[in-house]
């Protein structure tokens, strides 16, 4: 028999974190603050990043609340941005349906600085442009909804009311997506009976309902592809940031540039990420140094192969769960075919470390995993990206014991 005391001590187990996730008021399967920290401490979430669009202001109440449960709060945010060479070449980036489009994030910004001017700006045309689409996208959608006999009454100020104190946040913190809009029209449409609610809708689509009516989630998709989308009567053009404000955008608020990768989250996957080790040369290329996967709607398979090539390339490599949809699913990552292999499980924690430390050092005013030009630090980058990966490893785990 072995002496128990000879054993090798057990490697301690990887704890759940996660990069990605939209906290209310932006769209989000929680209703409040509250809600998404509680799902994520009764998973033992170690680590979570916030990564909303248009307004970071609920981010100083994320970070009370994760910090009282032992959560490590990482700050990010995301972006829509356009790339007029390739869209002029038709090339599809990360956006499938848009030729150009380009969704950019920000990793471990710093959300309560005191912005620069270049910042202020930015952010500025960054709400304004999206309020301004919500208000012409409501407005459009009530007045079709009208001509196919159904009186909404809704406006964006009335949506952002109601948006506001389902989160429990005040109204200014919200900025309206198209996921808001389609609820709130799915929820008009549900004050009518069974056959009222379908012969209107027929009418909006020029043809039957082919959703679930009585499936909420199903028909606000629905609305979305059919009265939201491009060529359809609630259309209103979206206006994204040139990359270049959006690069400058993360590093004034002295964030890591990530690229959200799609794969084979659409089929055929788009050129631009076609194959896996051409898009991170691409990436590197723009100066970009750190991915991120949303395994949920990838195989294992392609997960792996991706990670593969990110490493390879020197990049850091992350997952997250967005969970801007109306489906509860869990905070722990996982792929659309089962777990995410160890191999792409230890990637994802050594850059969510890294995104810790990042996060950590530059608000002690030292160097980070980029610097202010978006540079790799270091005269040894994979030396330093060591480094990180012990600082926040650190940090996340003094966070748990703490408790």
């Amino acid at each position: 028999m072995t002496d128990s005391s000879l054993r090798e001590p057990a490697e301690p187990a990887i704890p759940v974190v996660n990069t990605h996730v939209h906290f209310p008021p932006n769209f989000s399967a929680f209703t409040t603050v509250a809600d998404a920290v509680g799902a994520a401490a009764a998973e033992g979430a170690r680590a979570v990043g916030i990564s909303n669009f248009f307004d970071q202001q609920v981010y100083a109440e994320f970070r009370e609340q994760a910090g009282a449960v032992g959560i490590v709060a990482l700050y990010g945010l995301e972006f829509i941005t356009l790339d007029d060479e390739l869209a002029a070449a038709g090339i599809r980036i990360n956006d499938p349906a848009n030729p150009g489009r380009m969704y950019l994030c920000g990793k471990g910004i710093a959300p309560f600085k005191e912005k620069s001017a270049t910042a202020a700006r930015i952010a500025t045309d960054i709400r304004r442009g999206n309020d301004e689409r919500a208000e012409a996208m409501v407005a459009k959608l009530a007045d079709w909804f009208l001509t196919c006999g159904l009186n909404t009454g809704l406006t964006a100020e009335a949506i952002a009311r109601e948006v506001a104190y389902a989160a429990d946040v005040p109204v200014e913190w919200v900025s309206l997506q198209e996921r808001h809009v389609a609820m709130a029209f799915q929820r008009a449409l549900a004050e009518l009976d069974p056959d009222q609610r379908a012969a209107v809708l027929e009418r909006a689509y020029g043809g039957p309902s082919r959703a679930d009516l009585d499936d909420a989630g199903a028909l606000q998709g629905e609305l979305r592809s059919r009265l939201i989308k491009v060529g359809t009567p609630g259309y209103v053009p979206e206006v994204p940031l040139s990359f270049a404000d959006a690069y400058r955008y993360v590093l004034e608020m002295d964030g890591i540039p990530t690229y959200p990768t799609l794969a084979d989250g659409v089929s055929p996957v788009c050129p631009f990420e076609d194959p896996a080790e051409r898009l991170a040369a691409l990436l590197l290329d723009r100066g970009i140094y750190a991915a991120e996967l949303i395994p949920i709607r990838n195989t294992v398979a392609c997960v792996d192969a991706y990670v593969k090539a990110f490493t390879a390339a020197g990049m850091v490599v992350m997952a997250g769960t967005e969970h801007n949809t109306p489906d509860r699913i869990p905070i722990e990552v996982a792929c659309v075919d089962g777990p995410v292999s160890d191999f792409a499980r230890q990637a994802f924690w050594e850059a969510t470390c890294v995104v810790a430390a990042h996060q950590y050092e530059v608000g002690q005013g030292h160097p980070g995993y980029v610097d202010a030009i978006g540079a790799l630090t270091g005269a040894n980058p994979a030396a330093r990206r060591a480094e990180l990966v012990a600082v926040g490893a650190q940090l996340i785990i003094r966070k748990q014991e703490q408790q």
